[in-house]
């Protein structure tokens, strides 16, 4: 019992020497002390305005009032950090033996302000600082705590970081604010509440922080390798992790102050894209459901000290997809710069045209309900401002794309996106059984303006129709060359500007739903019903687009009983057909030489095709005068005599000739 009481009364004592020594304490020796490390860490002044005071709890030490840190000397937005206060703790054991070492710092409420200028500088860079003493306006009981210069201390130098060590540095309570003044960009978070810890000069730093941006939580932690060697300026370790919402990064590399640049593996989960815009304070995309479920990305990256971004070896994962390759990112004037070469196995974007915008531009169906006029183009606005934000150089390579009804096989193109004028050199893309290869450009600097210069070799005539304008009675491949422009700021305002020409071939094949040997054999356009059908050895034609209208006089068709020759217009804006088939049959056909001319016209989805009788009857009405014609010829030859190689005037030249002479004979008695 007497060993407890002892214990007892020698933990007393020790608590009243304690005591004792903090009332004791020179309160304003352990301020400027803290103002010195400050100083020497950072080159700028540290303002006490408020009283100092002895503490003994939460921690043994002092505690201030408010505090400013002056901002760099070229920024005119105000101190970098201003506080309420700062809570001092003391180290108890160098306490009782009369030293002063300072463990623990706590800044209560800060306003920390962090800037960079228009020409790079930034407010955290502390190697240019200049010493507190050198500021007439720090309190005299800070400035004459300064260091001498010619001191043991001298070679850290101002803003030197390498002698200050802190068992734990808190932030609580506090706000930070980032200014860009060269985007004119201001980054605000609220709620910070951070821990540093540096407890050996030559060892590593750690950083927790907790802060509320745009209303979403975020948690941070880093760790430095070596954070002398970062303030000294030289690179160092830098592991951070960092988490908003289901969101997540971790980066594991190198870290440069002066000037800030960093080079390292880098791990981003950007799965919760509704937290990360939110915290952008931007609109999350509407996307379709199912996308978005998981968004990852990776490989090498590097930051530059003029603000560029480099990925190499990169990685991104959107759900089933995955895109690899390097890019580069560098902000310029006026606009950004993006490089990047990626390719792709197999993309599977279904979810992306099944039931939205994209399945009606696919089919042709004239986008979304309302936006249409009746059987016709989609009248929706097109928002070409995308163009704009960046100029970029990309190319591209996958293996297949799955995008719903439109499927193609491998695809490699080059784009180059520069001042709102985008140009695509497809060298390969296998679309609908065939290759498509050519130019496409789009223009967006006055409205919007498309371009397309394309050879299209062996595509699946039915299968393109259907999924474009839902038509699918033509059955064939075809080999189609096209140069074409259009302008305007809808999908109906394209169609309506759609002007060029080109020349297209088809192979074998059949037309559904018309017999026109049938109708040449019967003049019956009964044969043109369901289950009819044109059987064709080859197609082919040229023509010219003028505002939306395609004109054509040089259709030919050769088919196994039949020729056939066509012209007339095909409506591309206004959906509509006006033109007109003349088939021939073939000696030996059952109709041999029957000529039918066939009217197609109205609306695509539901075209009117009828024998155009007015047009037959004249053609039977010139065959007819034409056969008497020759039968009076060969009357009138025979009447003449004329020999088969005689022509019907020399004949009768050659008669007039011998019935004069007759007549010369008979008259001079001959």
């Amino acid at each position: 019992m007497r060993w407890v009481i002892r214990g007892l009364l020698g933990v007393a004592v020790l608590i009243g020497l304690a005591v004792a020594a903090v009332l004791l304490m020179p309160a304003d020796r352990v301020a400027r002390l803290a103002a010195d490390q400050v100083q020497k860490a950072t080159g700028r002044s540290l303002t006490v305005a408020g009283g100092v005071r002895p503490s003994l709890w939460p921690e043994i030490g002092v505690e201030t009032g408010a505090v400013t840190l002056a901002n760099a000397d070229w920024s005119e937005a105000g101190p970098m950090l201003s506080a309420e206060g700062l809570a001092v703790g003391i180290d108890l054991s160098a306490l009782l033996r009369g030293e002063i070492a300072v463990r623990e710092v706590t800044v209560l409420a800060p306003r920390i302000l962090l800037e960079r200028a228009a020409d790079g500088r930034v407010n955290w860079d502390f190697s240019a600082g200049t010493l507190a003493a050198a500021d007439p306006a720090v309190p005299d009981a800070v400035s004459d705590a300064a260091p001498d210069a010619t001191g043991p201390d001298a070679d850290q130098g101002p803003g030197a970081l390498a002698g200050l060590t802190l068992d734990r540095g808190e932030i609580s309570d506090g706000d930070l604010v980032y200014l860009d003044h060269a985007s004119g960009a201001r980054t605000e978070l609220s709620g910070v509440d951070a821990t540093i810890a540096l407890p050996d000069r030559d060892g590593p730093a750690d950083l927790k922080l907790t802060a509320v941006l745009n209303g979403q939580e975020i948690g941070l932690s880093a760790r430095l390798g070596h954070a002398a060697a970062l303030a000294a300026g030289d690179p160092t370790r830098l592991t951070l992790e960092s988490a908003l919402g289901r969101a997540s990064l971790a980066f594991d590399g190198q870290l440069d102050l002066a000037p800030l640049s960093a080079e390292g593996k880098l791990y981003a989960d950007l799965s919760d894209l509704r937290a990360i815009f939110a915290a952008a304070g931007a609109t999350p995309p509407d996307l379709p459901p199912g996308v978005g479920q998981r968004l990852v990305l990776e490989g090498q990256a590097a930051y530059t000290p003029e603000g560029a971004i480099r990925l190499d070896r990169a990685s991104l994962r959107q759900d089933g997809n995955t895109l690899t390759g390097n890019l580069a990112f560098a902000p310029a004037d006026p606009r950004p710069h993006l490089e990047a070469q990626l390719s792709a196995g197999t993309l599977d974007l279904t979810a992306f045209s099944v039931g939205g915008s994209g399945s009606a531009s696919a089919t042709g169906g004239g986008g979304s309900s309302g936006e249409a006029s009746s059987g016709g183009w989609s009248t929706a606005p097109i928002d070409a401002g995308w163009l704009g934000a960046l100029d970029a150089e990309i190319g591209f390579k996958a293996e297949a794309i799955n995008a719903g009804k439109v499927r193609l096989g491998p695809v490699r193109l080059d784009a180059r996106l520069e001042d709102r004028r985008l140009a695509v050199d497809l060298h390969e893309l296998q679309a609908y059984a065939g290759n498509v290869t050519g130019t496409v450009a789009a223009n967006g600097r006055e409205g919007l303006s498309l371009a397309g210069d394309l050879d299209i070799a062996g595509v699946s005539v039915q299968t393109l129709l259907s999924d474009f304008a839902g038509f699918d009675r033509l059955v064939t491949s075809a080999d189609l060359q096209v140069d074409l422009t259009a302008s305007g700021n809808s999908v109906s305002a394209l169609m309506g500007s759609l002007s060029g020409g080109g020349a297209l071939g088809f192979g074998q094949g059949e037309f559904r739903g018309l017999d026109l040997a049938g109708m040449l054999v019967n003049l019956d356009p009964s044969y043109m019903g369901a289950g009819a059908r044109t059987i064709f050895d080859s197609i082919s034609a040229s023509f010219t687009i003028d505002r939306g209208v395609l004109s054509n006089s040089d259709l030919s068709i050769s088919a196994p009983l039949l020729t056939a020759r066509g012209s007339g217009h095909v409506g591309l804006a206004a959906r509509t057909l006006d033109y007109t088939i003349v088939p021939t049959a073939l000696p030996g056909a059952e109709s041999g030489g029957v000529s039918v001319p066939l009217r197609i016209t109205g609306p695509w989805a539901a075209p009117n095709v009828r024998l155009d009788v007015e047009a037959l009857a004249e053609a039977r009405l010139k065959q007819e005068r034409e056969a008497l014609e020759q039968k009076a010829r060969e009357r009138a030859a025979e009447e003449l005599g004329a020999g088969s190689d005689e022509s019907l005037e020399d004949a009768a030249r050659r008669r007039l000739g011998e019935e004069a002479s007759k007549g010369l004979r008979k008259l001079f008695g001959d």
